[in-house]
């Protein structure tokens, strides 16, 4: 199994960032300053070499420096799966003002899409904003679960984004006193198309997950084992049902809900409207009761055993970005955090405040300092 890290990162006029630049190793990358300073800046910069919109889902204009143009870019130099290799990302100016759309480069070529990063390296990451998943919207858990999926099967963001334009279509459809039938027909169609689709990768992620988490229980772990499920039409029908049924019965379902579909002004059934429920294995309590402390603890579990499931069908263990990290856990899990990313065999970036956090990693860390737009390395390297 091959390390994949970065090496090298390279900004220009990315948030508080004019420009910035930092060499690093196969070692994890500690990044300490004040809050504000930039830190999390630097990972969703890393999040950008992804297909996606990066860590905080913003948009490209929110990305760009301000003031500026509303060009930006990010550039790393990586020991990727494949061999060292570069890759590139950003908004370019035009004369009619900056591009609509961000464009991707691997070795100074133009990719297709920003799928074909996928090839070189997984990145995932936790985020404060995902502290509250278990008690917030189901929206934000199926964000989740996609992202997860997406790093073992990177045609998933397309089969995503495909239903969801399918679905938009069906609903403006649907607005109209009378749709044209066949038009709907075979919008339906797509939909059960991608849509069975997406629930049936979602399954199989949830399952090889929980296989991981089985695999490597143990009774000790400050990370409890973490119980999944996913609830929805299509996924509880799934485990039962022969794919061609699933989606005959899916078509026969959405041709049934047109005019109350018309009425609610969307779709009420679908993949977009599952949901992941988390348990806390040894107590047997739904995740959204548990403490704060241990929602953190089984998130950070779940993290985990999705790296190394990662690196089990990849070959190679994701990047992770863990922003704050180390300020909600306490002593014991801190320790044993590093640990676990150590025997992933994986590049950790992780932000905090306080260098004094990280202290149980030693040397097999980088440590930076973020201020002022910039951000220096040992070395010195500066941006």
């Amino acid at each position: 199994m091959s390390r994949v890290h970065l090496t090298q990162l390279k900004l220009a006029s990315f948030r508080n960032f004019e420009r910035a630049r930092l060499d690093c190793d196969r070692r994890h990358v500690v990044l300490t300053g004040e809050n504000g300073a930039g830190k999390t800046n630097l990972l969703e910069a890393v999040s950008f070499l992804t297909p996606g919109r990066g860590l905080r889902r913003a948009t490209l204009e929110e990305v760009a420096r301000s003031p500026g143009n509303g060009a930006w870019s990010v550039y790393a130099e990586i020991e990727g799966a494949a061999g060292p290799a570069t890759l590139g990302t950003g908004v370019v100016e035009t004369a009619l003002g900056p591009e609509s759309q961000r464009r991707a480069r691997i070795n100074g070529a133009a990719a297709r899409t920003a799928e074909e990063f996928l090839e070189h390296a997984r990145i995932v990451w936790l985020t404060p904003a995902m502290d509250g998943l278990f008690t917030g919207a189901a929206s934000d858990r199926r964000k989740f679960v996609d992202r997860l999926v997406l790093a073992i099967d990177p045609a998933h963001g397309r089969r995503v984004a495909d239903f969801e334009k399918a679905m938009r279509a069906r609903n403006r459809l649907l607005s109209d006193p009378a749709p044209d039938r066949a038009w709907l027909d075979a919008i339906e169609a797509q939909m059960v198309d991608t849509g069975v689709a997406i629930a049936l990768a979602r399954l199989e992620l949830v399952s090889l997950l929980t296989g991981v988490i089985v695999r490597s229980a143990d009774p000790d772990s400050p990370f409890p084992d973490a119980l999944l499920e996913l609830r929805g039409s299509l996924e509880t029908l799934a485990p039962e049902t022969a794919a061609a049924e699933l989606e005959d019965g899916y078509r026969d379902r959405l041709a049934a809900s047109r005019r109350a579909d018309a009425a609610a002004g969307r779709t009420l059934e679908g993949p977009h409207r599952s949901d992941l429920a988390v348990s806390h294995r040894p107590k047997a309590m739904p995740a959204q009761f548990c403490s704060t402390g241990e929602q953190k603890a089984l998130l950070v579990g779940i993290l985990l055993a999705h790296a190394r499931l990662v690196a089990d069908l990849a070959g190679h263990a994701p990047i992770l970005l863990l922003d704050e990290i180390a300020a909600h856990l306490d002593v014991r899990r801190r320790a044993a955090l590093f640990d676990r990313i150590d025997a992933l065999d994986c590049q950790a970036w992780m932000t905090g405040t306080d260098r004094s956090l990280f202290s149980a990693l030693g040397d097999r860390a980088l440590y930076c300092h973020v201020a002022g737009g910039t951000v220096k390395g040992e070395a010195g390297n500066a941006g």
